[in-house]
């Protein structure tokens, strides 16, 4: 990535342990929530395709070993995915096959290189916790707009908070540095570009802003955004 992001360094060294932690679902399993149905990564993931008015998604910031990408597929979703990493990109294809010509390195600080309106959901989580605010309001959330179709929804997850935060994570034995957001900024600048803050509707379903703890520990939020035009 640019000279923007907080932890490129990371996950070259740790690409392999990532993919380890993640498939394993070491810091996927969230130690306390506002929602009884938000348990997990792929409680969000389930809500995010009920959401969506279509099966193609992009998995933005895929990760080591591209997991989603895999569960998605799996669940007969047209998914792919991305990651500014070359390292995380090639342990996907390593560990599964099956997905390799799915999963691309593309850094979310320059154009995505996708047409406009070509997927029904992103999803975008624990990403832009590497990547400064400028960027993410001039380049990111204006790239995810542009590539969704109308009535098309996001995904977003980040770390909550003010300012940056550094927290030693006893899984890679390391110090993690992630920029820290606020929901209502990222929901105005969200706003601007035509996306709105799709509620709990009905309210046992997950809607609205959410929040749990990672096992690290560090205070997550996150939401799903309808973008305007279009049948929800």
């Amino acid at each position: 990535m640019t000279a923007a992001d907080y932890s490129a360094n990371f996950y070259h060294d740790y690409a392999g342990r990532y993919a380890q932690v993640s498939g394993e679902f070491i810091q996927s399993v969230y130690t306390k929530t506002s929602h009884p149905k938000l348990r997990h990564d792929w409680d969000l993931w389930d809500r995010m395709m009920a959401l969506a008015p279509g099966r193609r998604g992009l998995d933005a910031g895929c990760g080591a070993g591209a997991r989603d990408v895999l569960h998605a597929i799996s669940e007969g979703y047209d998914v792919v995915g991305i990651d500014s990493i070359e390292e995380n990109i090639q342990a996907a294809r390593e560990l599964h096959q099956e997905i390799a010509d799915r999963v691309f390195v593309a850094d979310l600080t320059n154009a995505l290189p996708f047409d406009n309106v070509s997927f029904d959901f992103v999803a975008c989580n624990a990403v832009i916790q590497h990547i400064d605010p400028e960027i993410v309001q001039s380049v990111v959330l204006p790239e995810f707009a542009r590539v969704l179709r109308p009535g098309g929804v996001l995904e977003l997850m980040f770390k909550c908070g003010d300012g940056v935060i550094t927290v030693f994570d006893k899984d890679y034995g390391t110090d993690r540095t992630f920029r820290l957001y606020q929901a209502s900024e990222l929901l105005e600048m969200l706003k601007e570009l035509g996306l709105s803050l799709i509620e709990a509707e009905p309210p046992e379903e997950l809607g609205g802003l959410l929040y749990f703890t990672d096992p690290k520990p560090v205070d997550h939020c996150v939401f799903f955004a309808r973008k305007e035009g279009g049948s929800p």
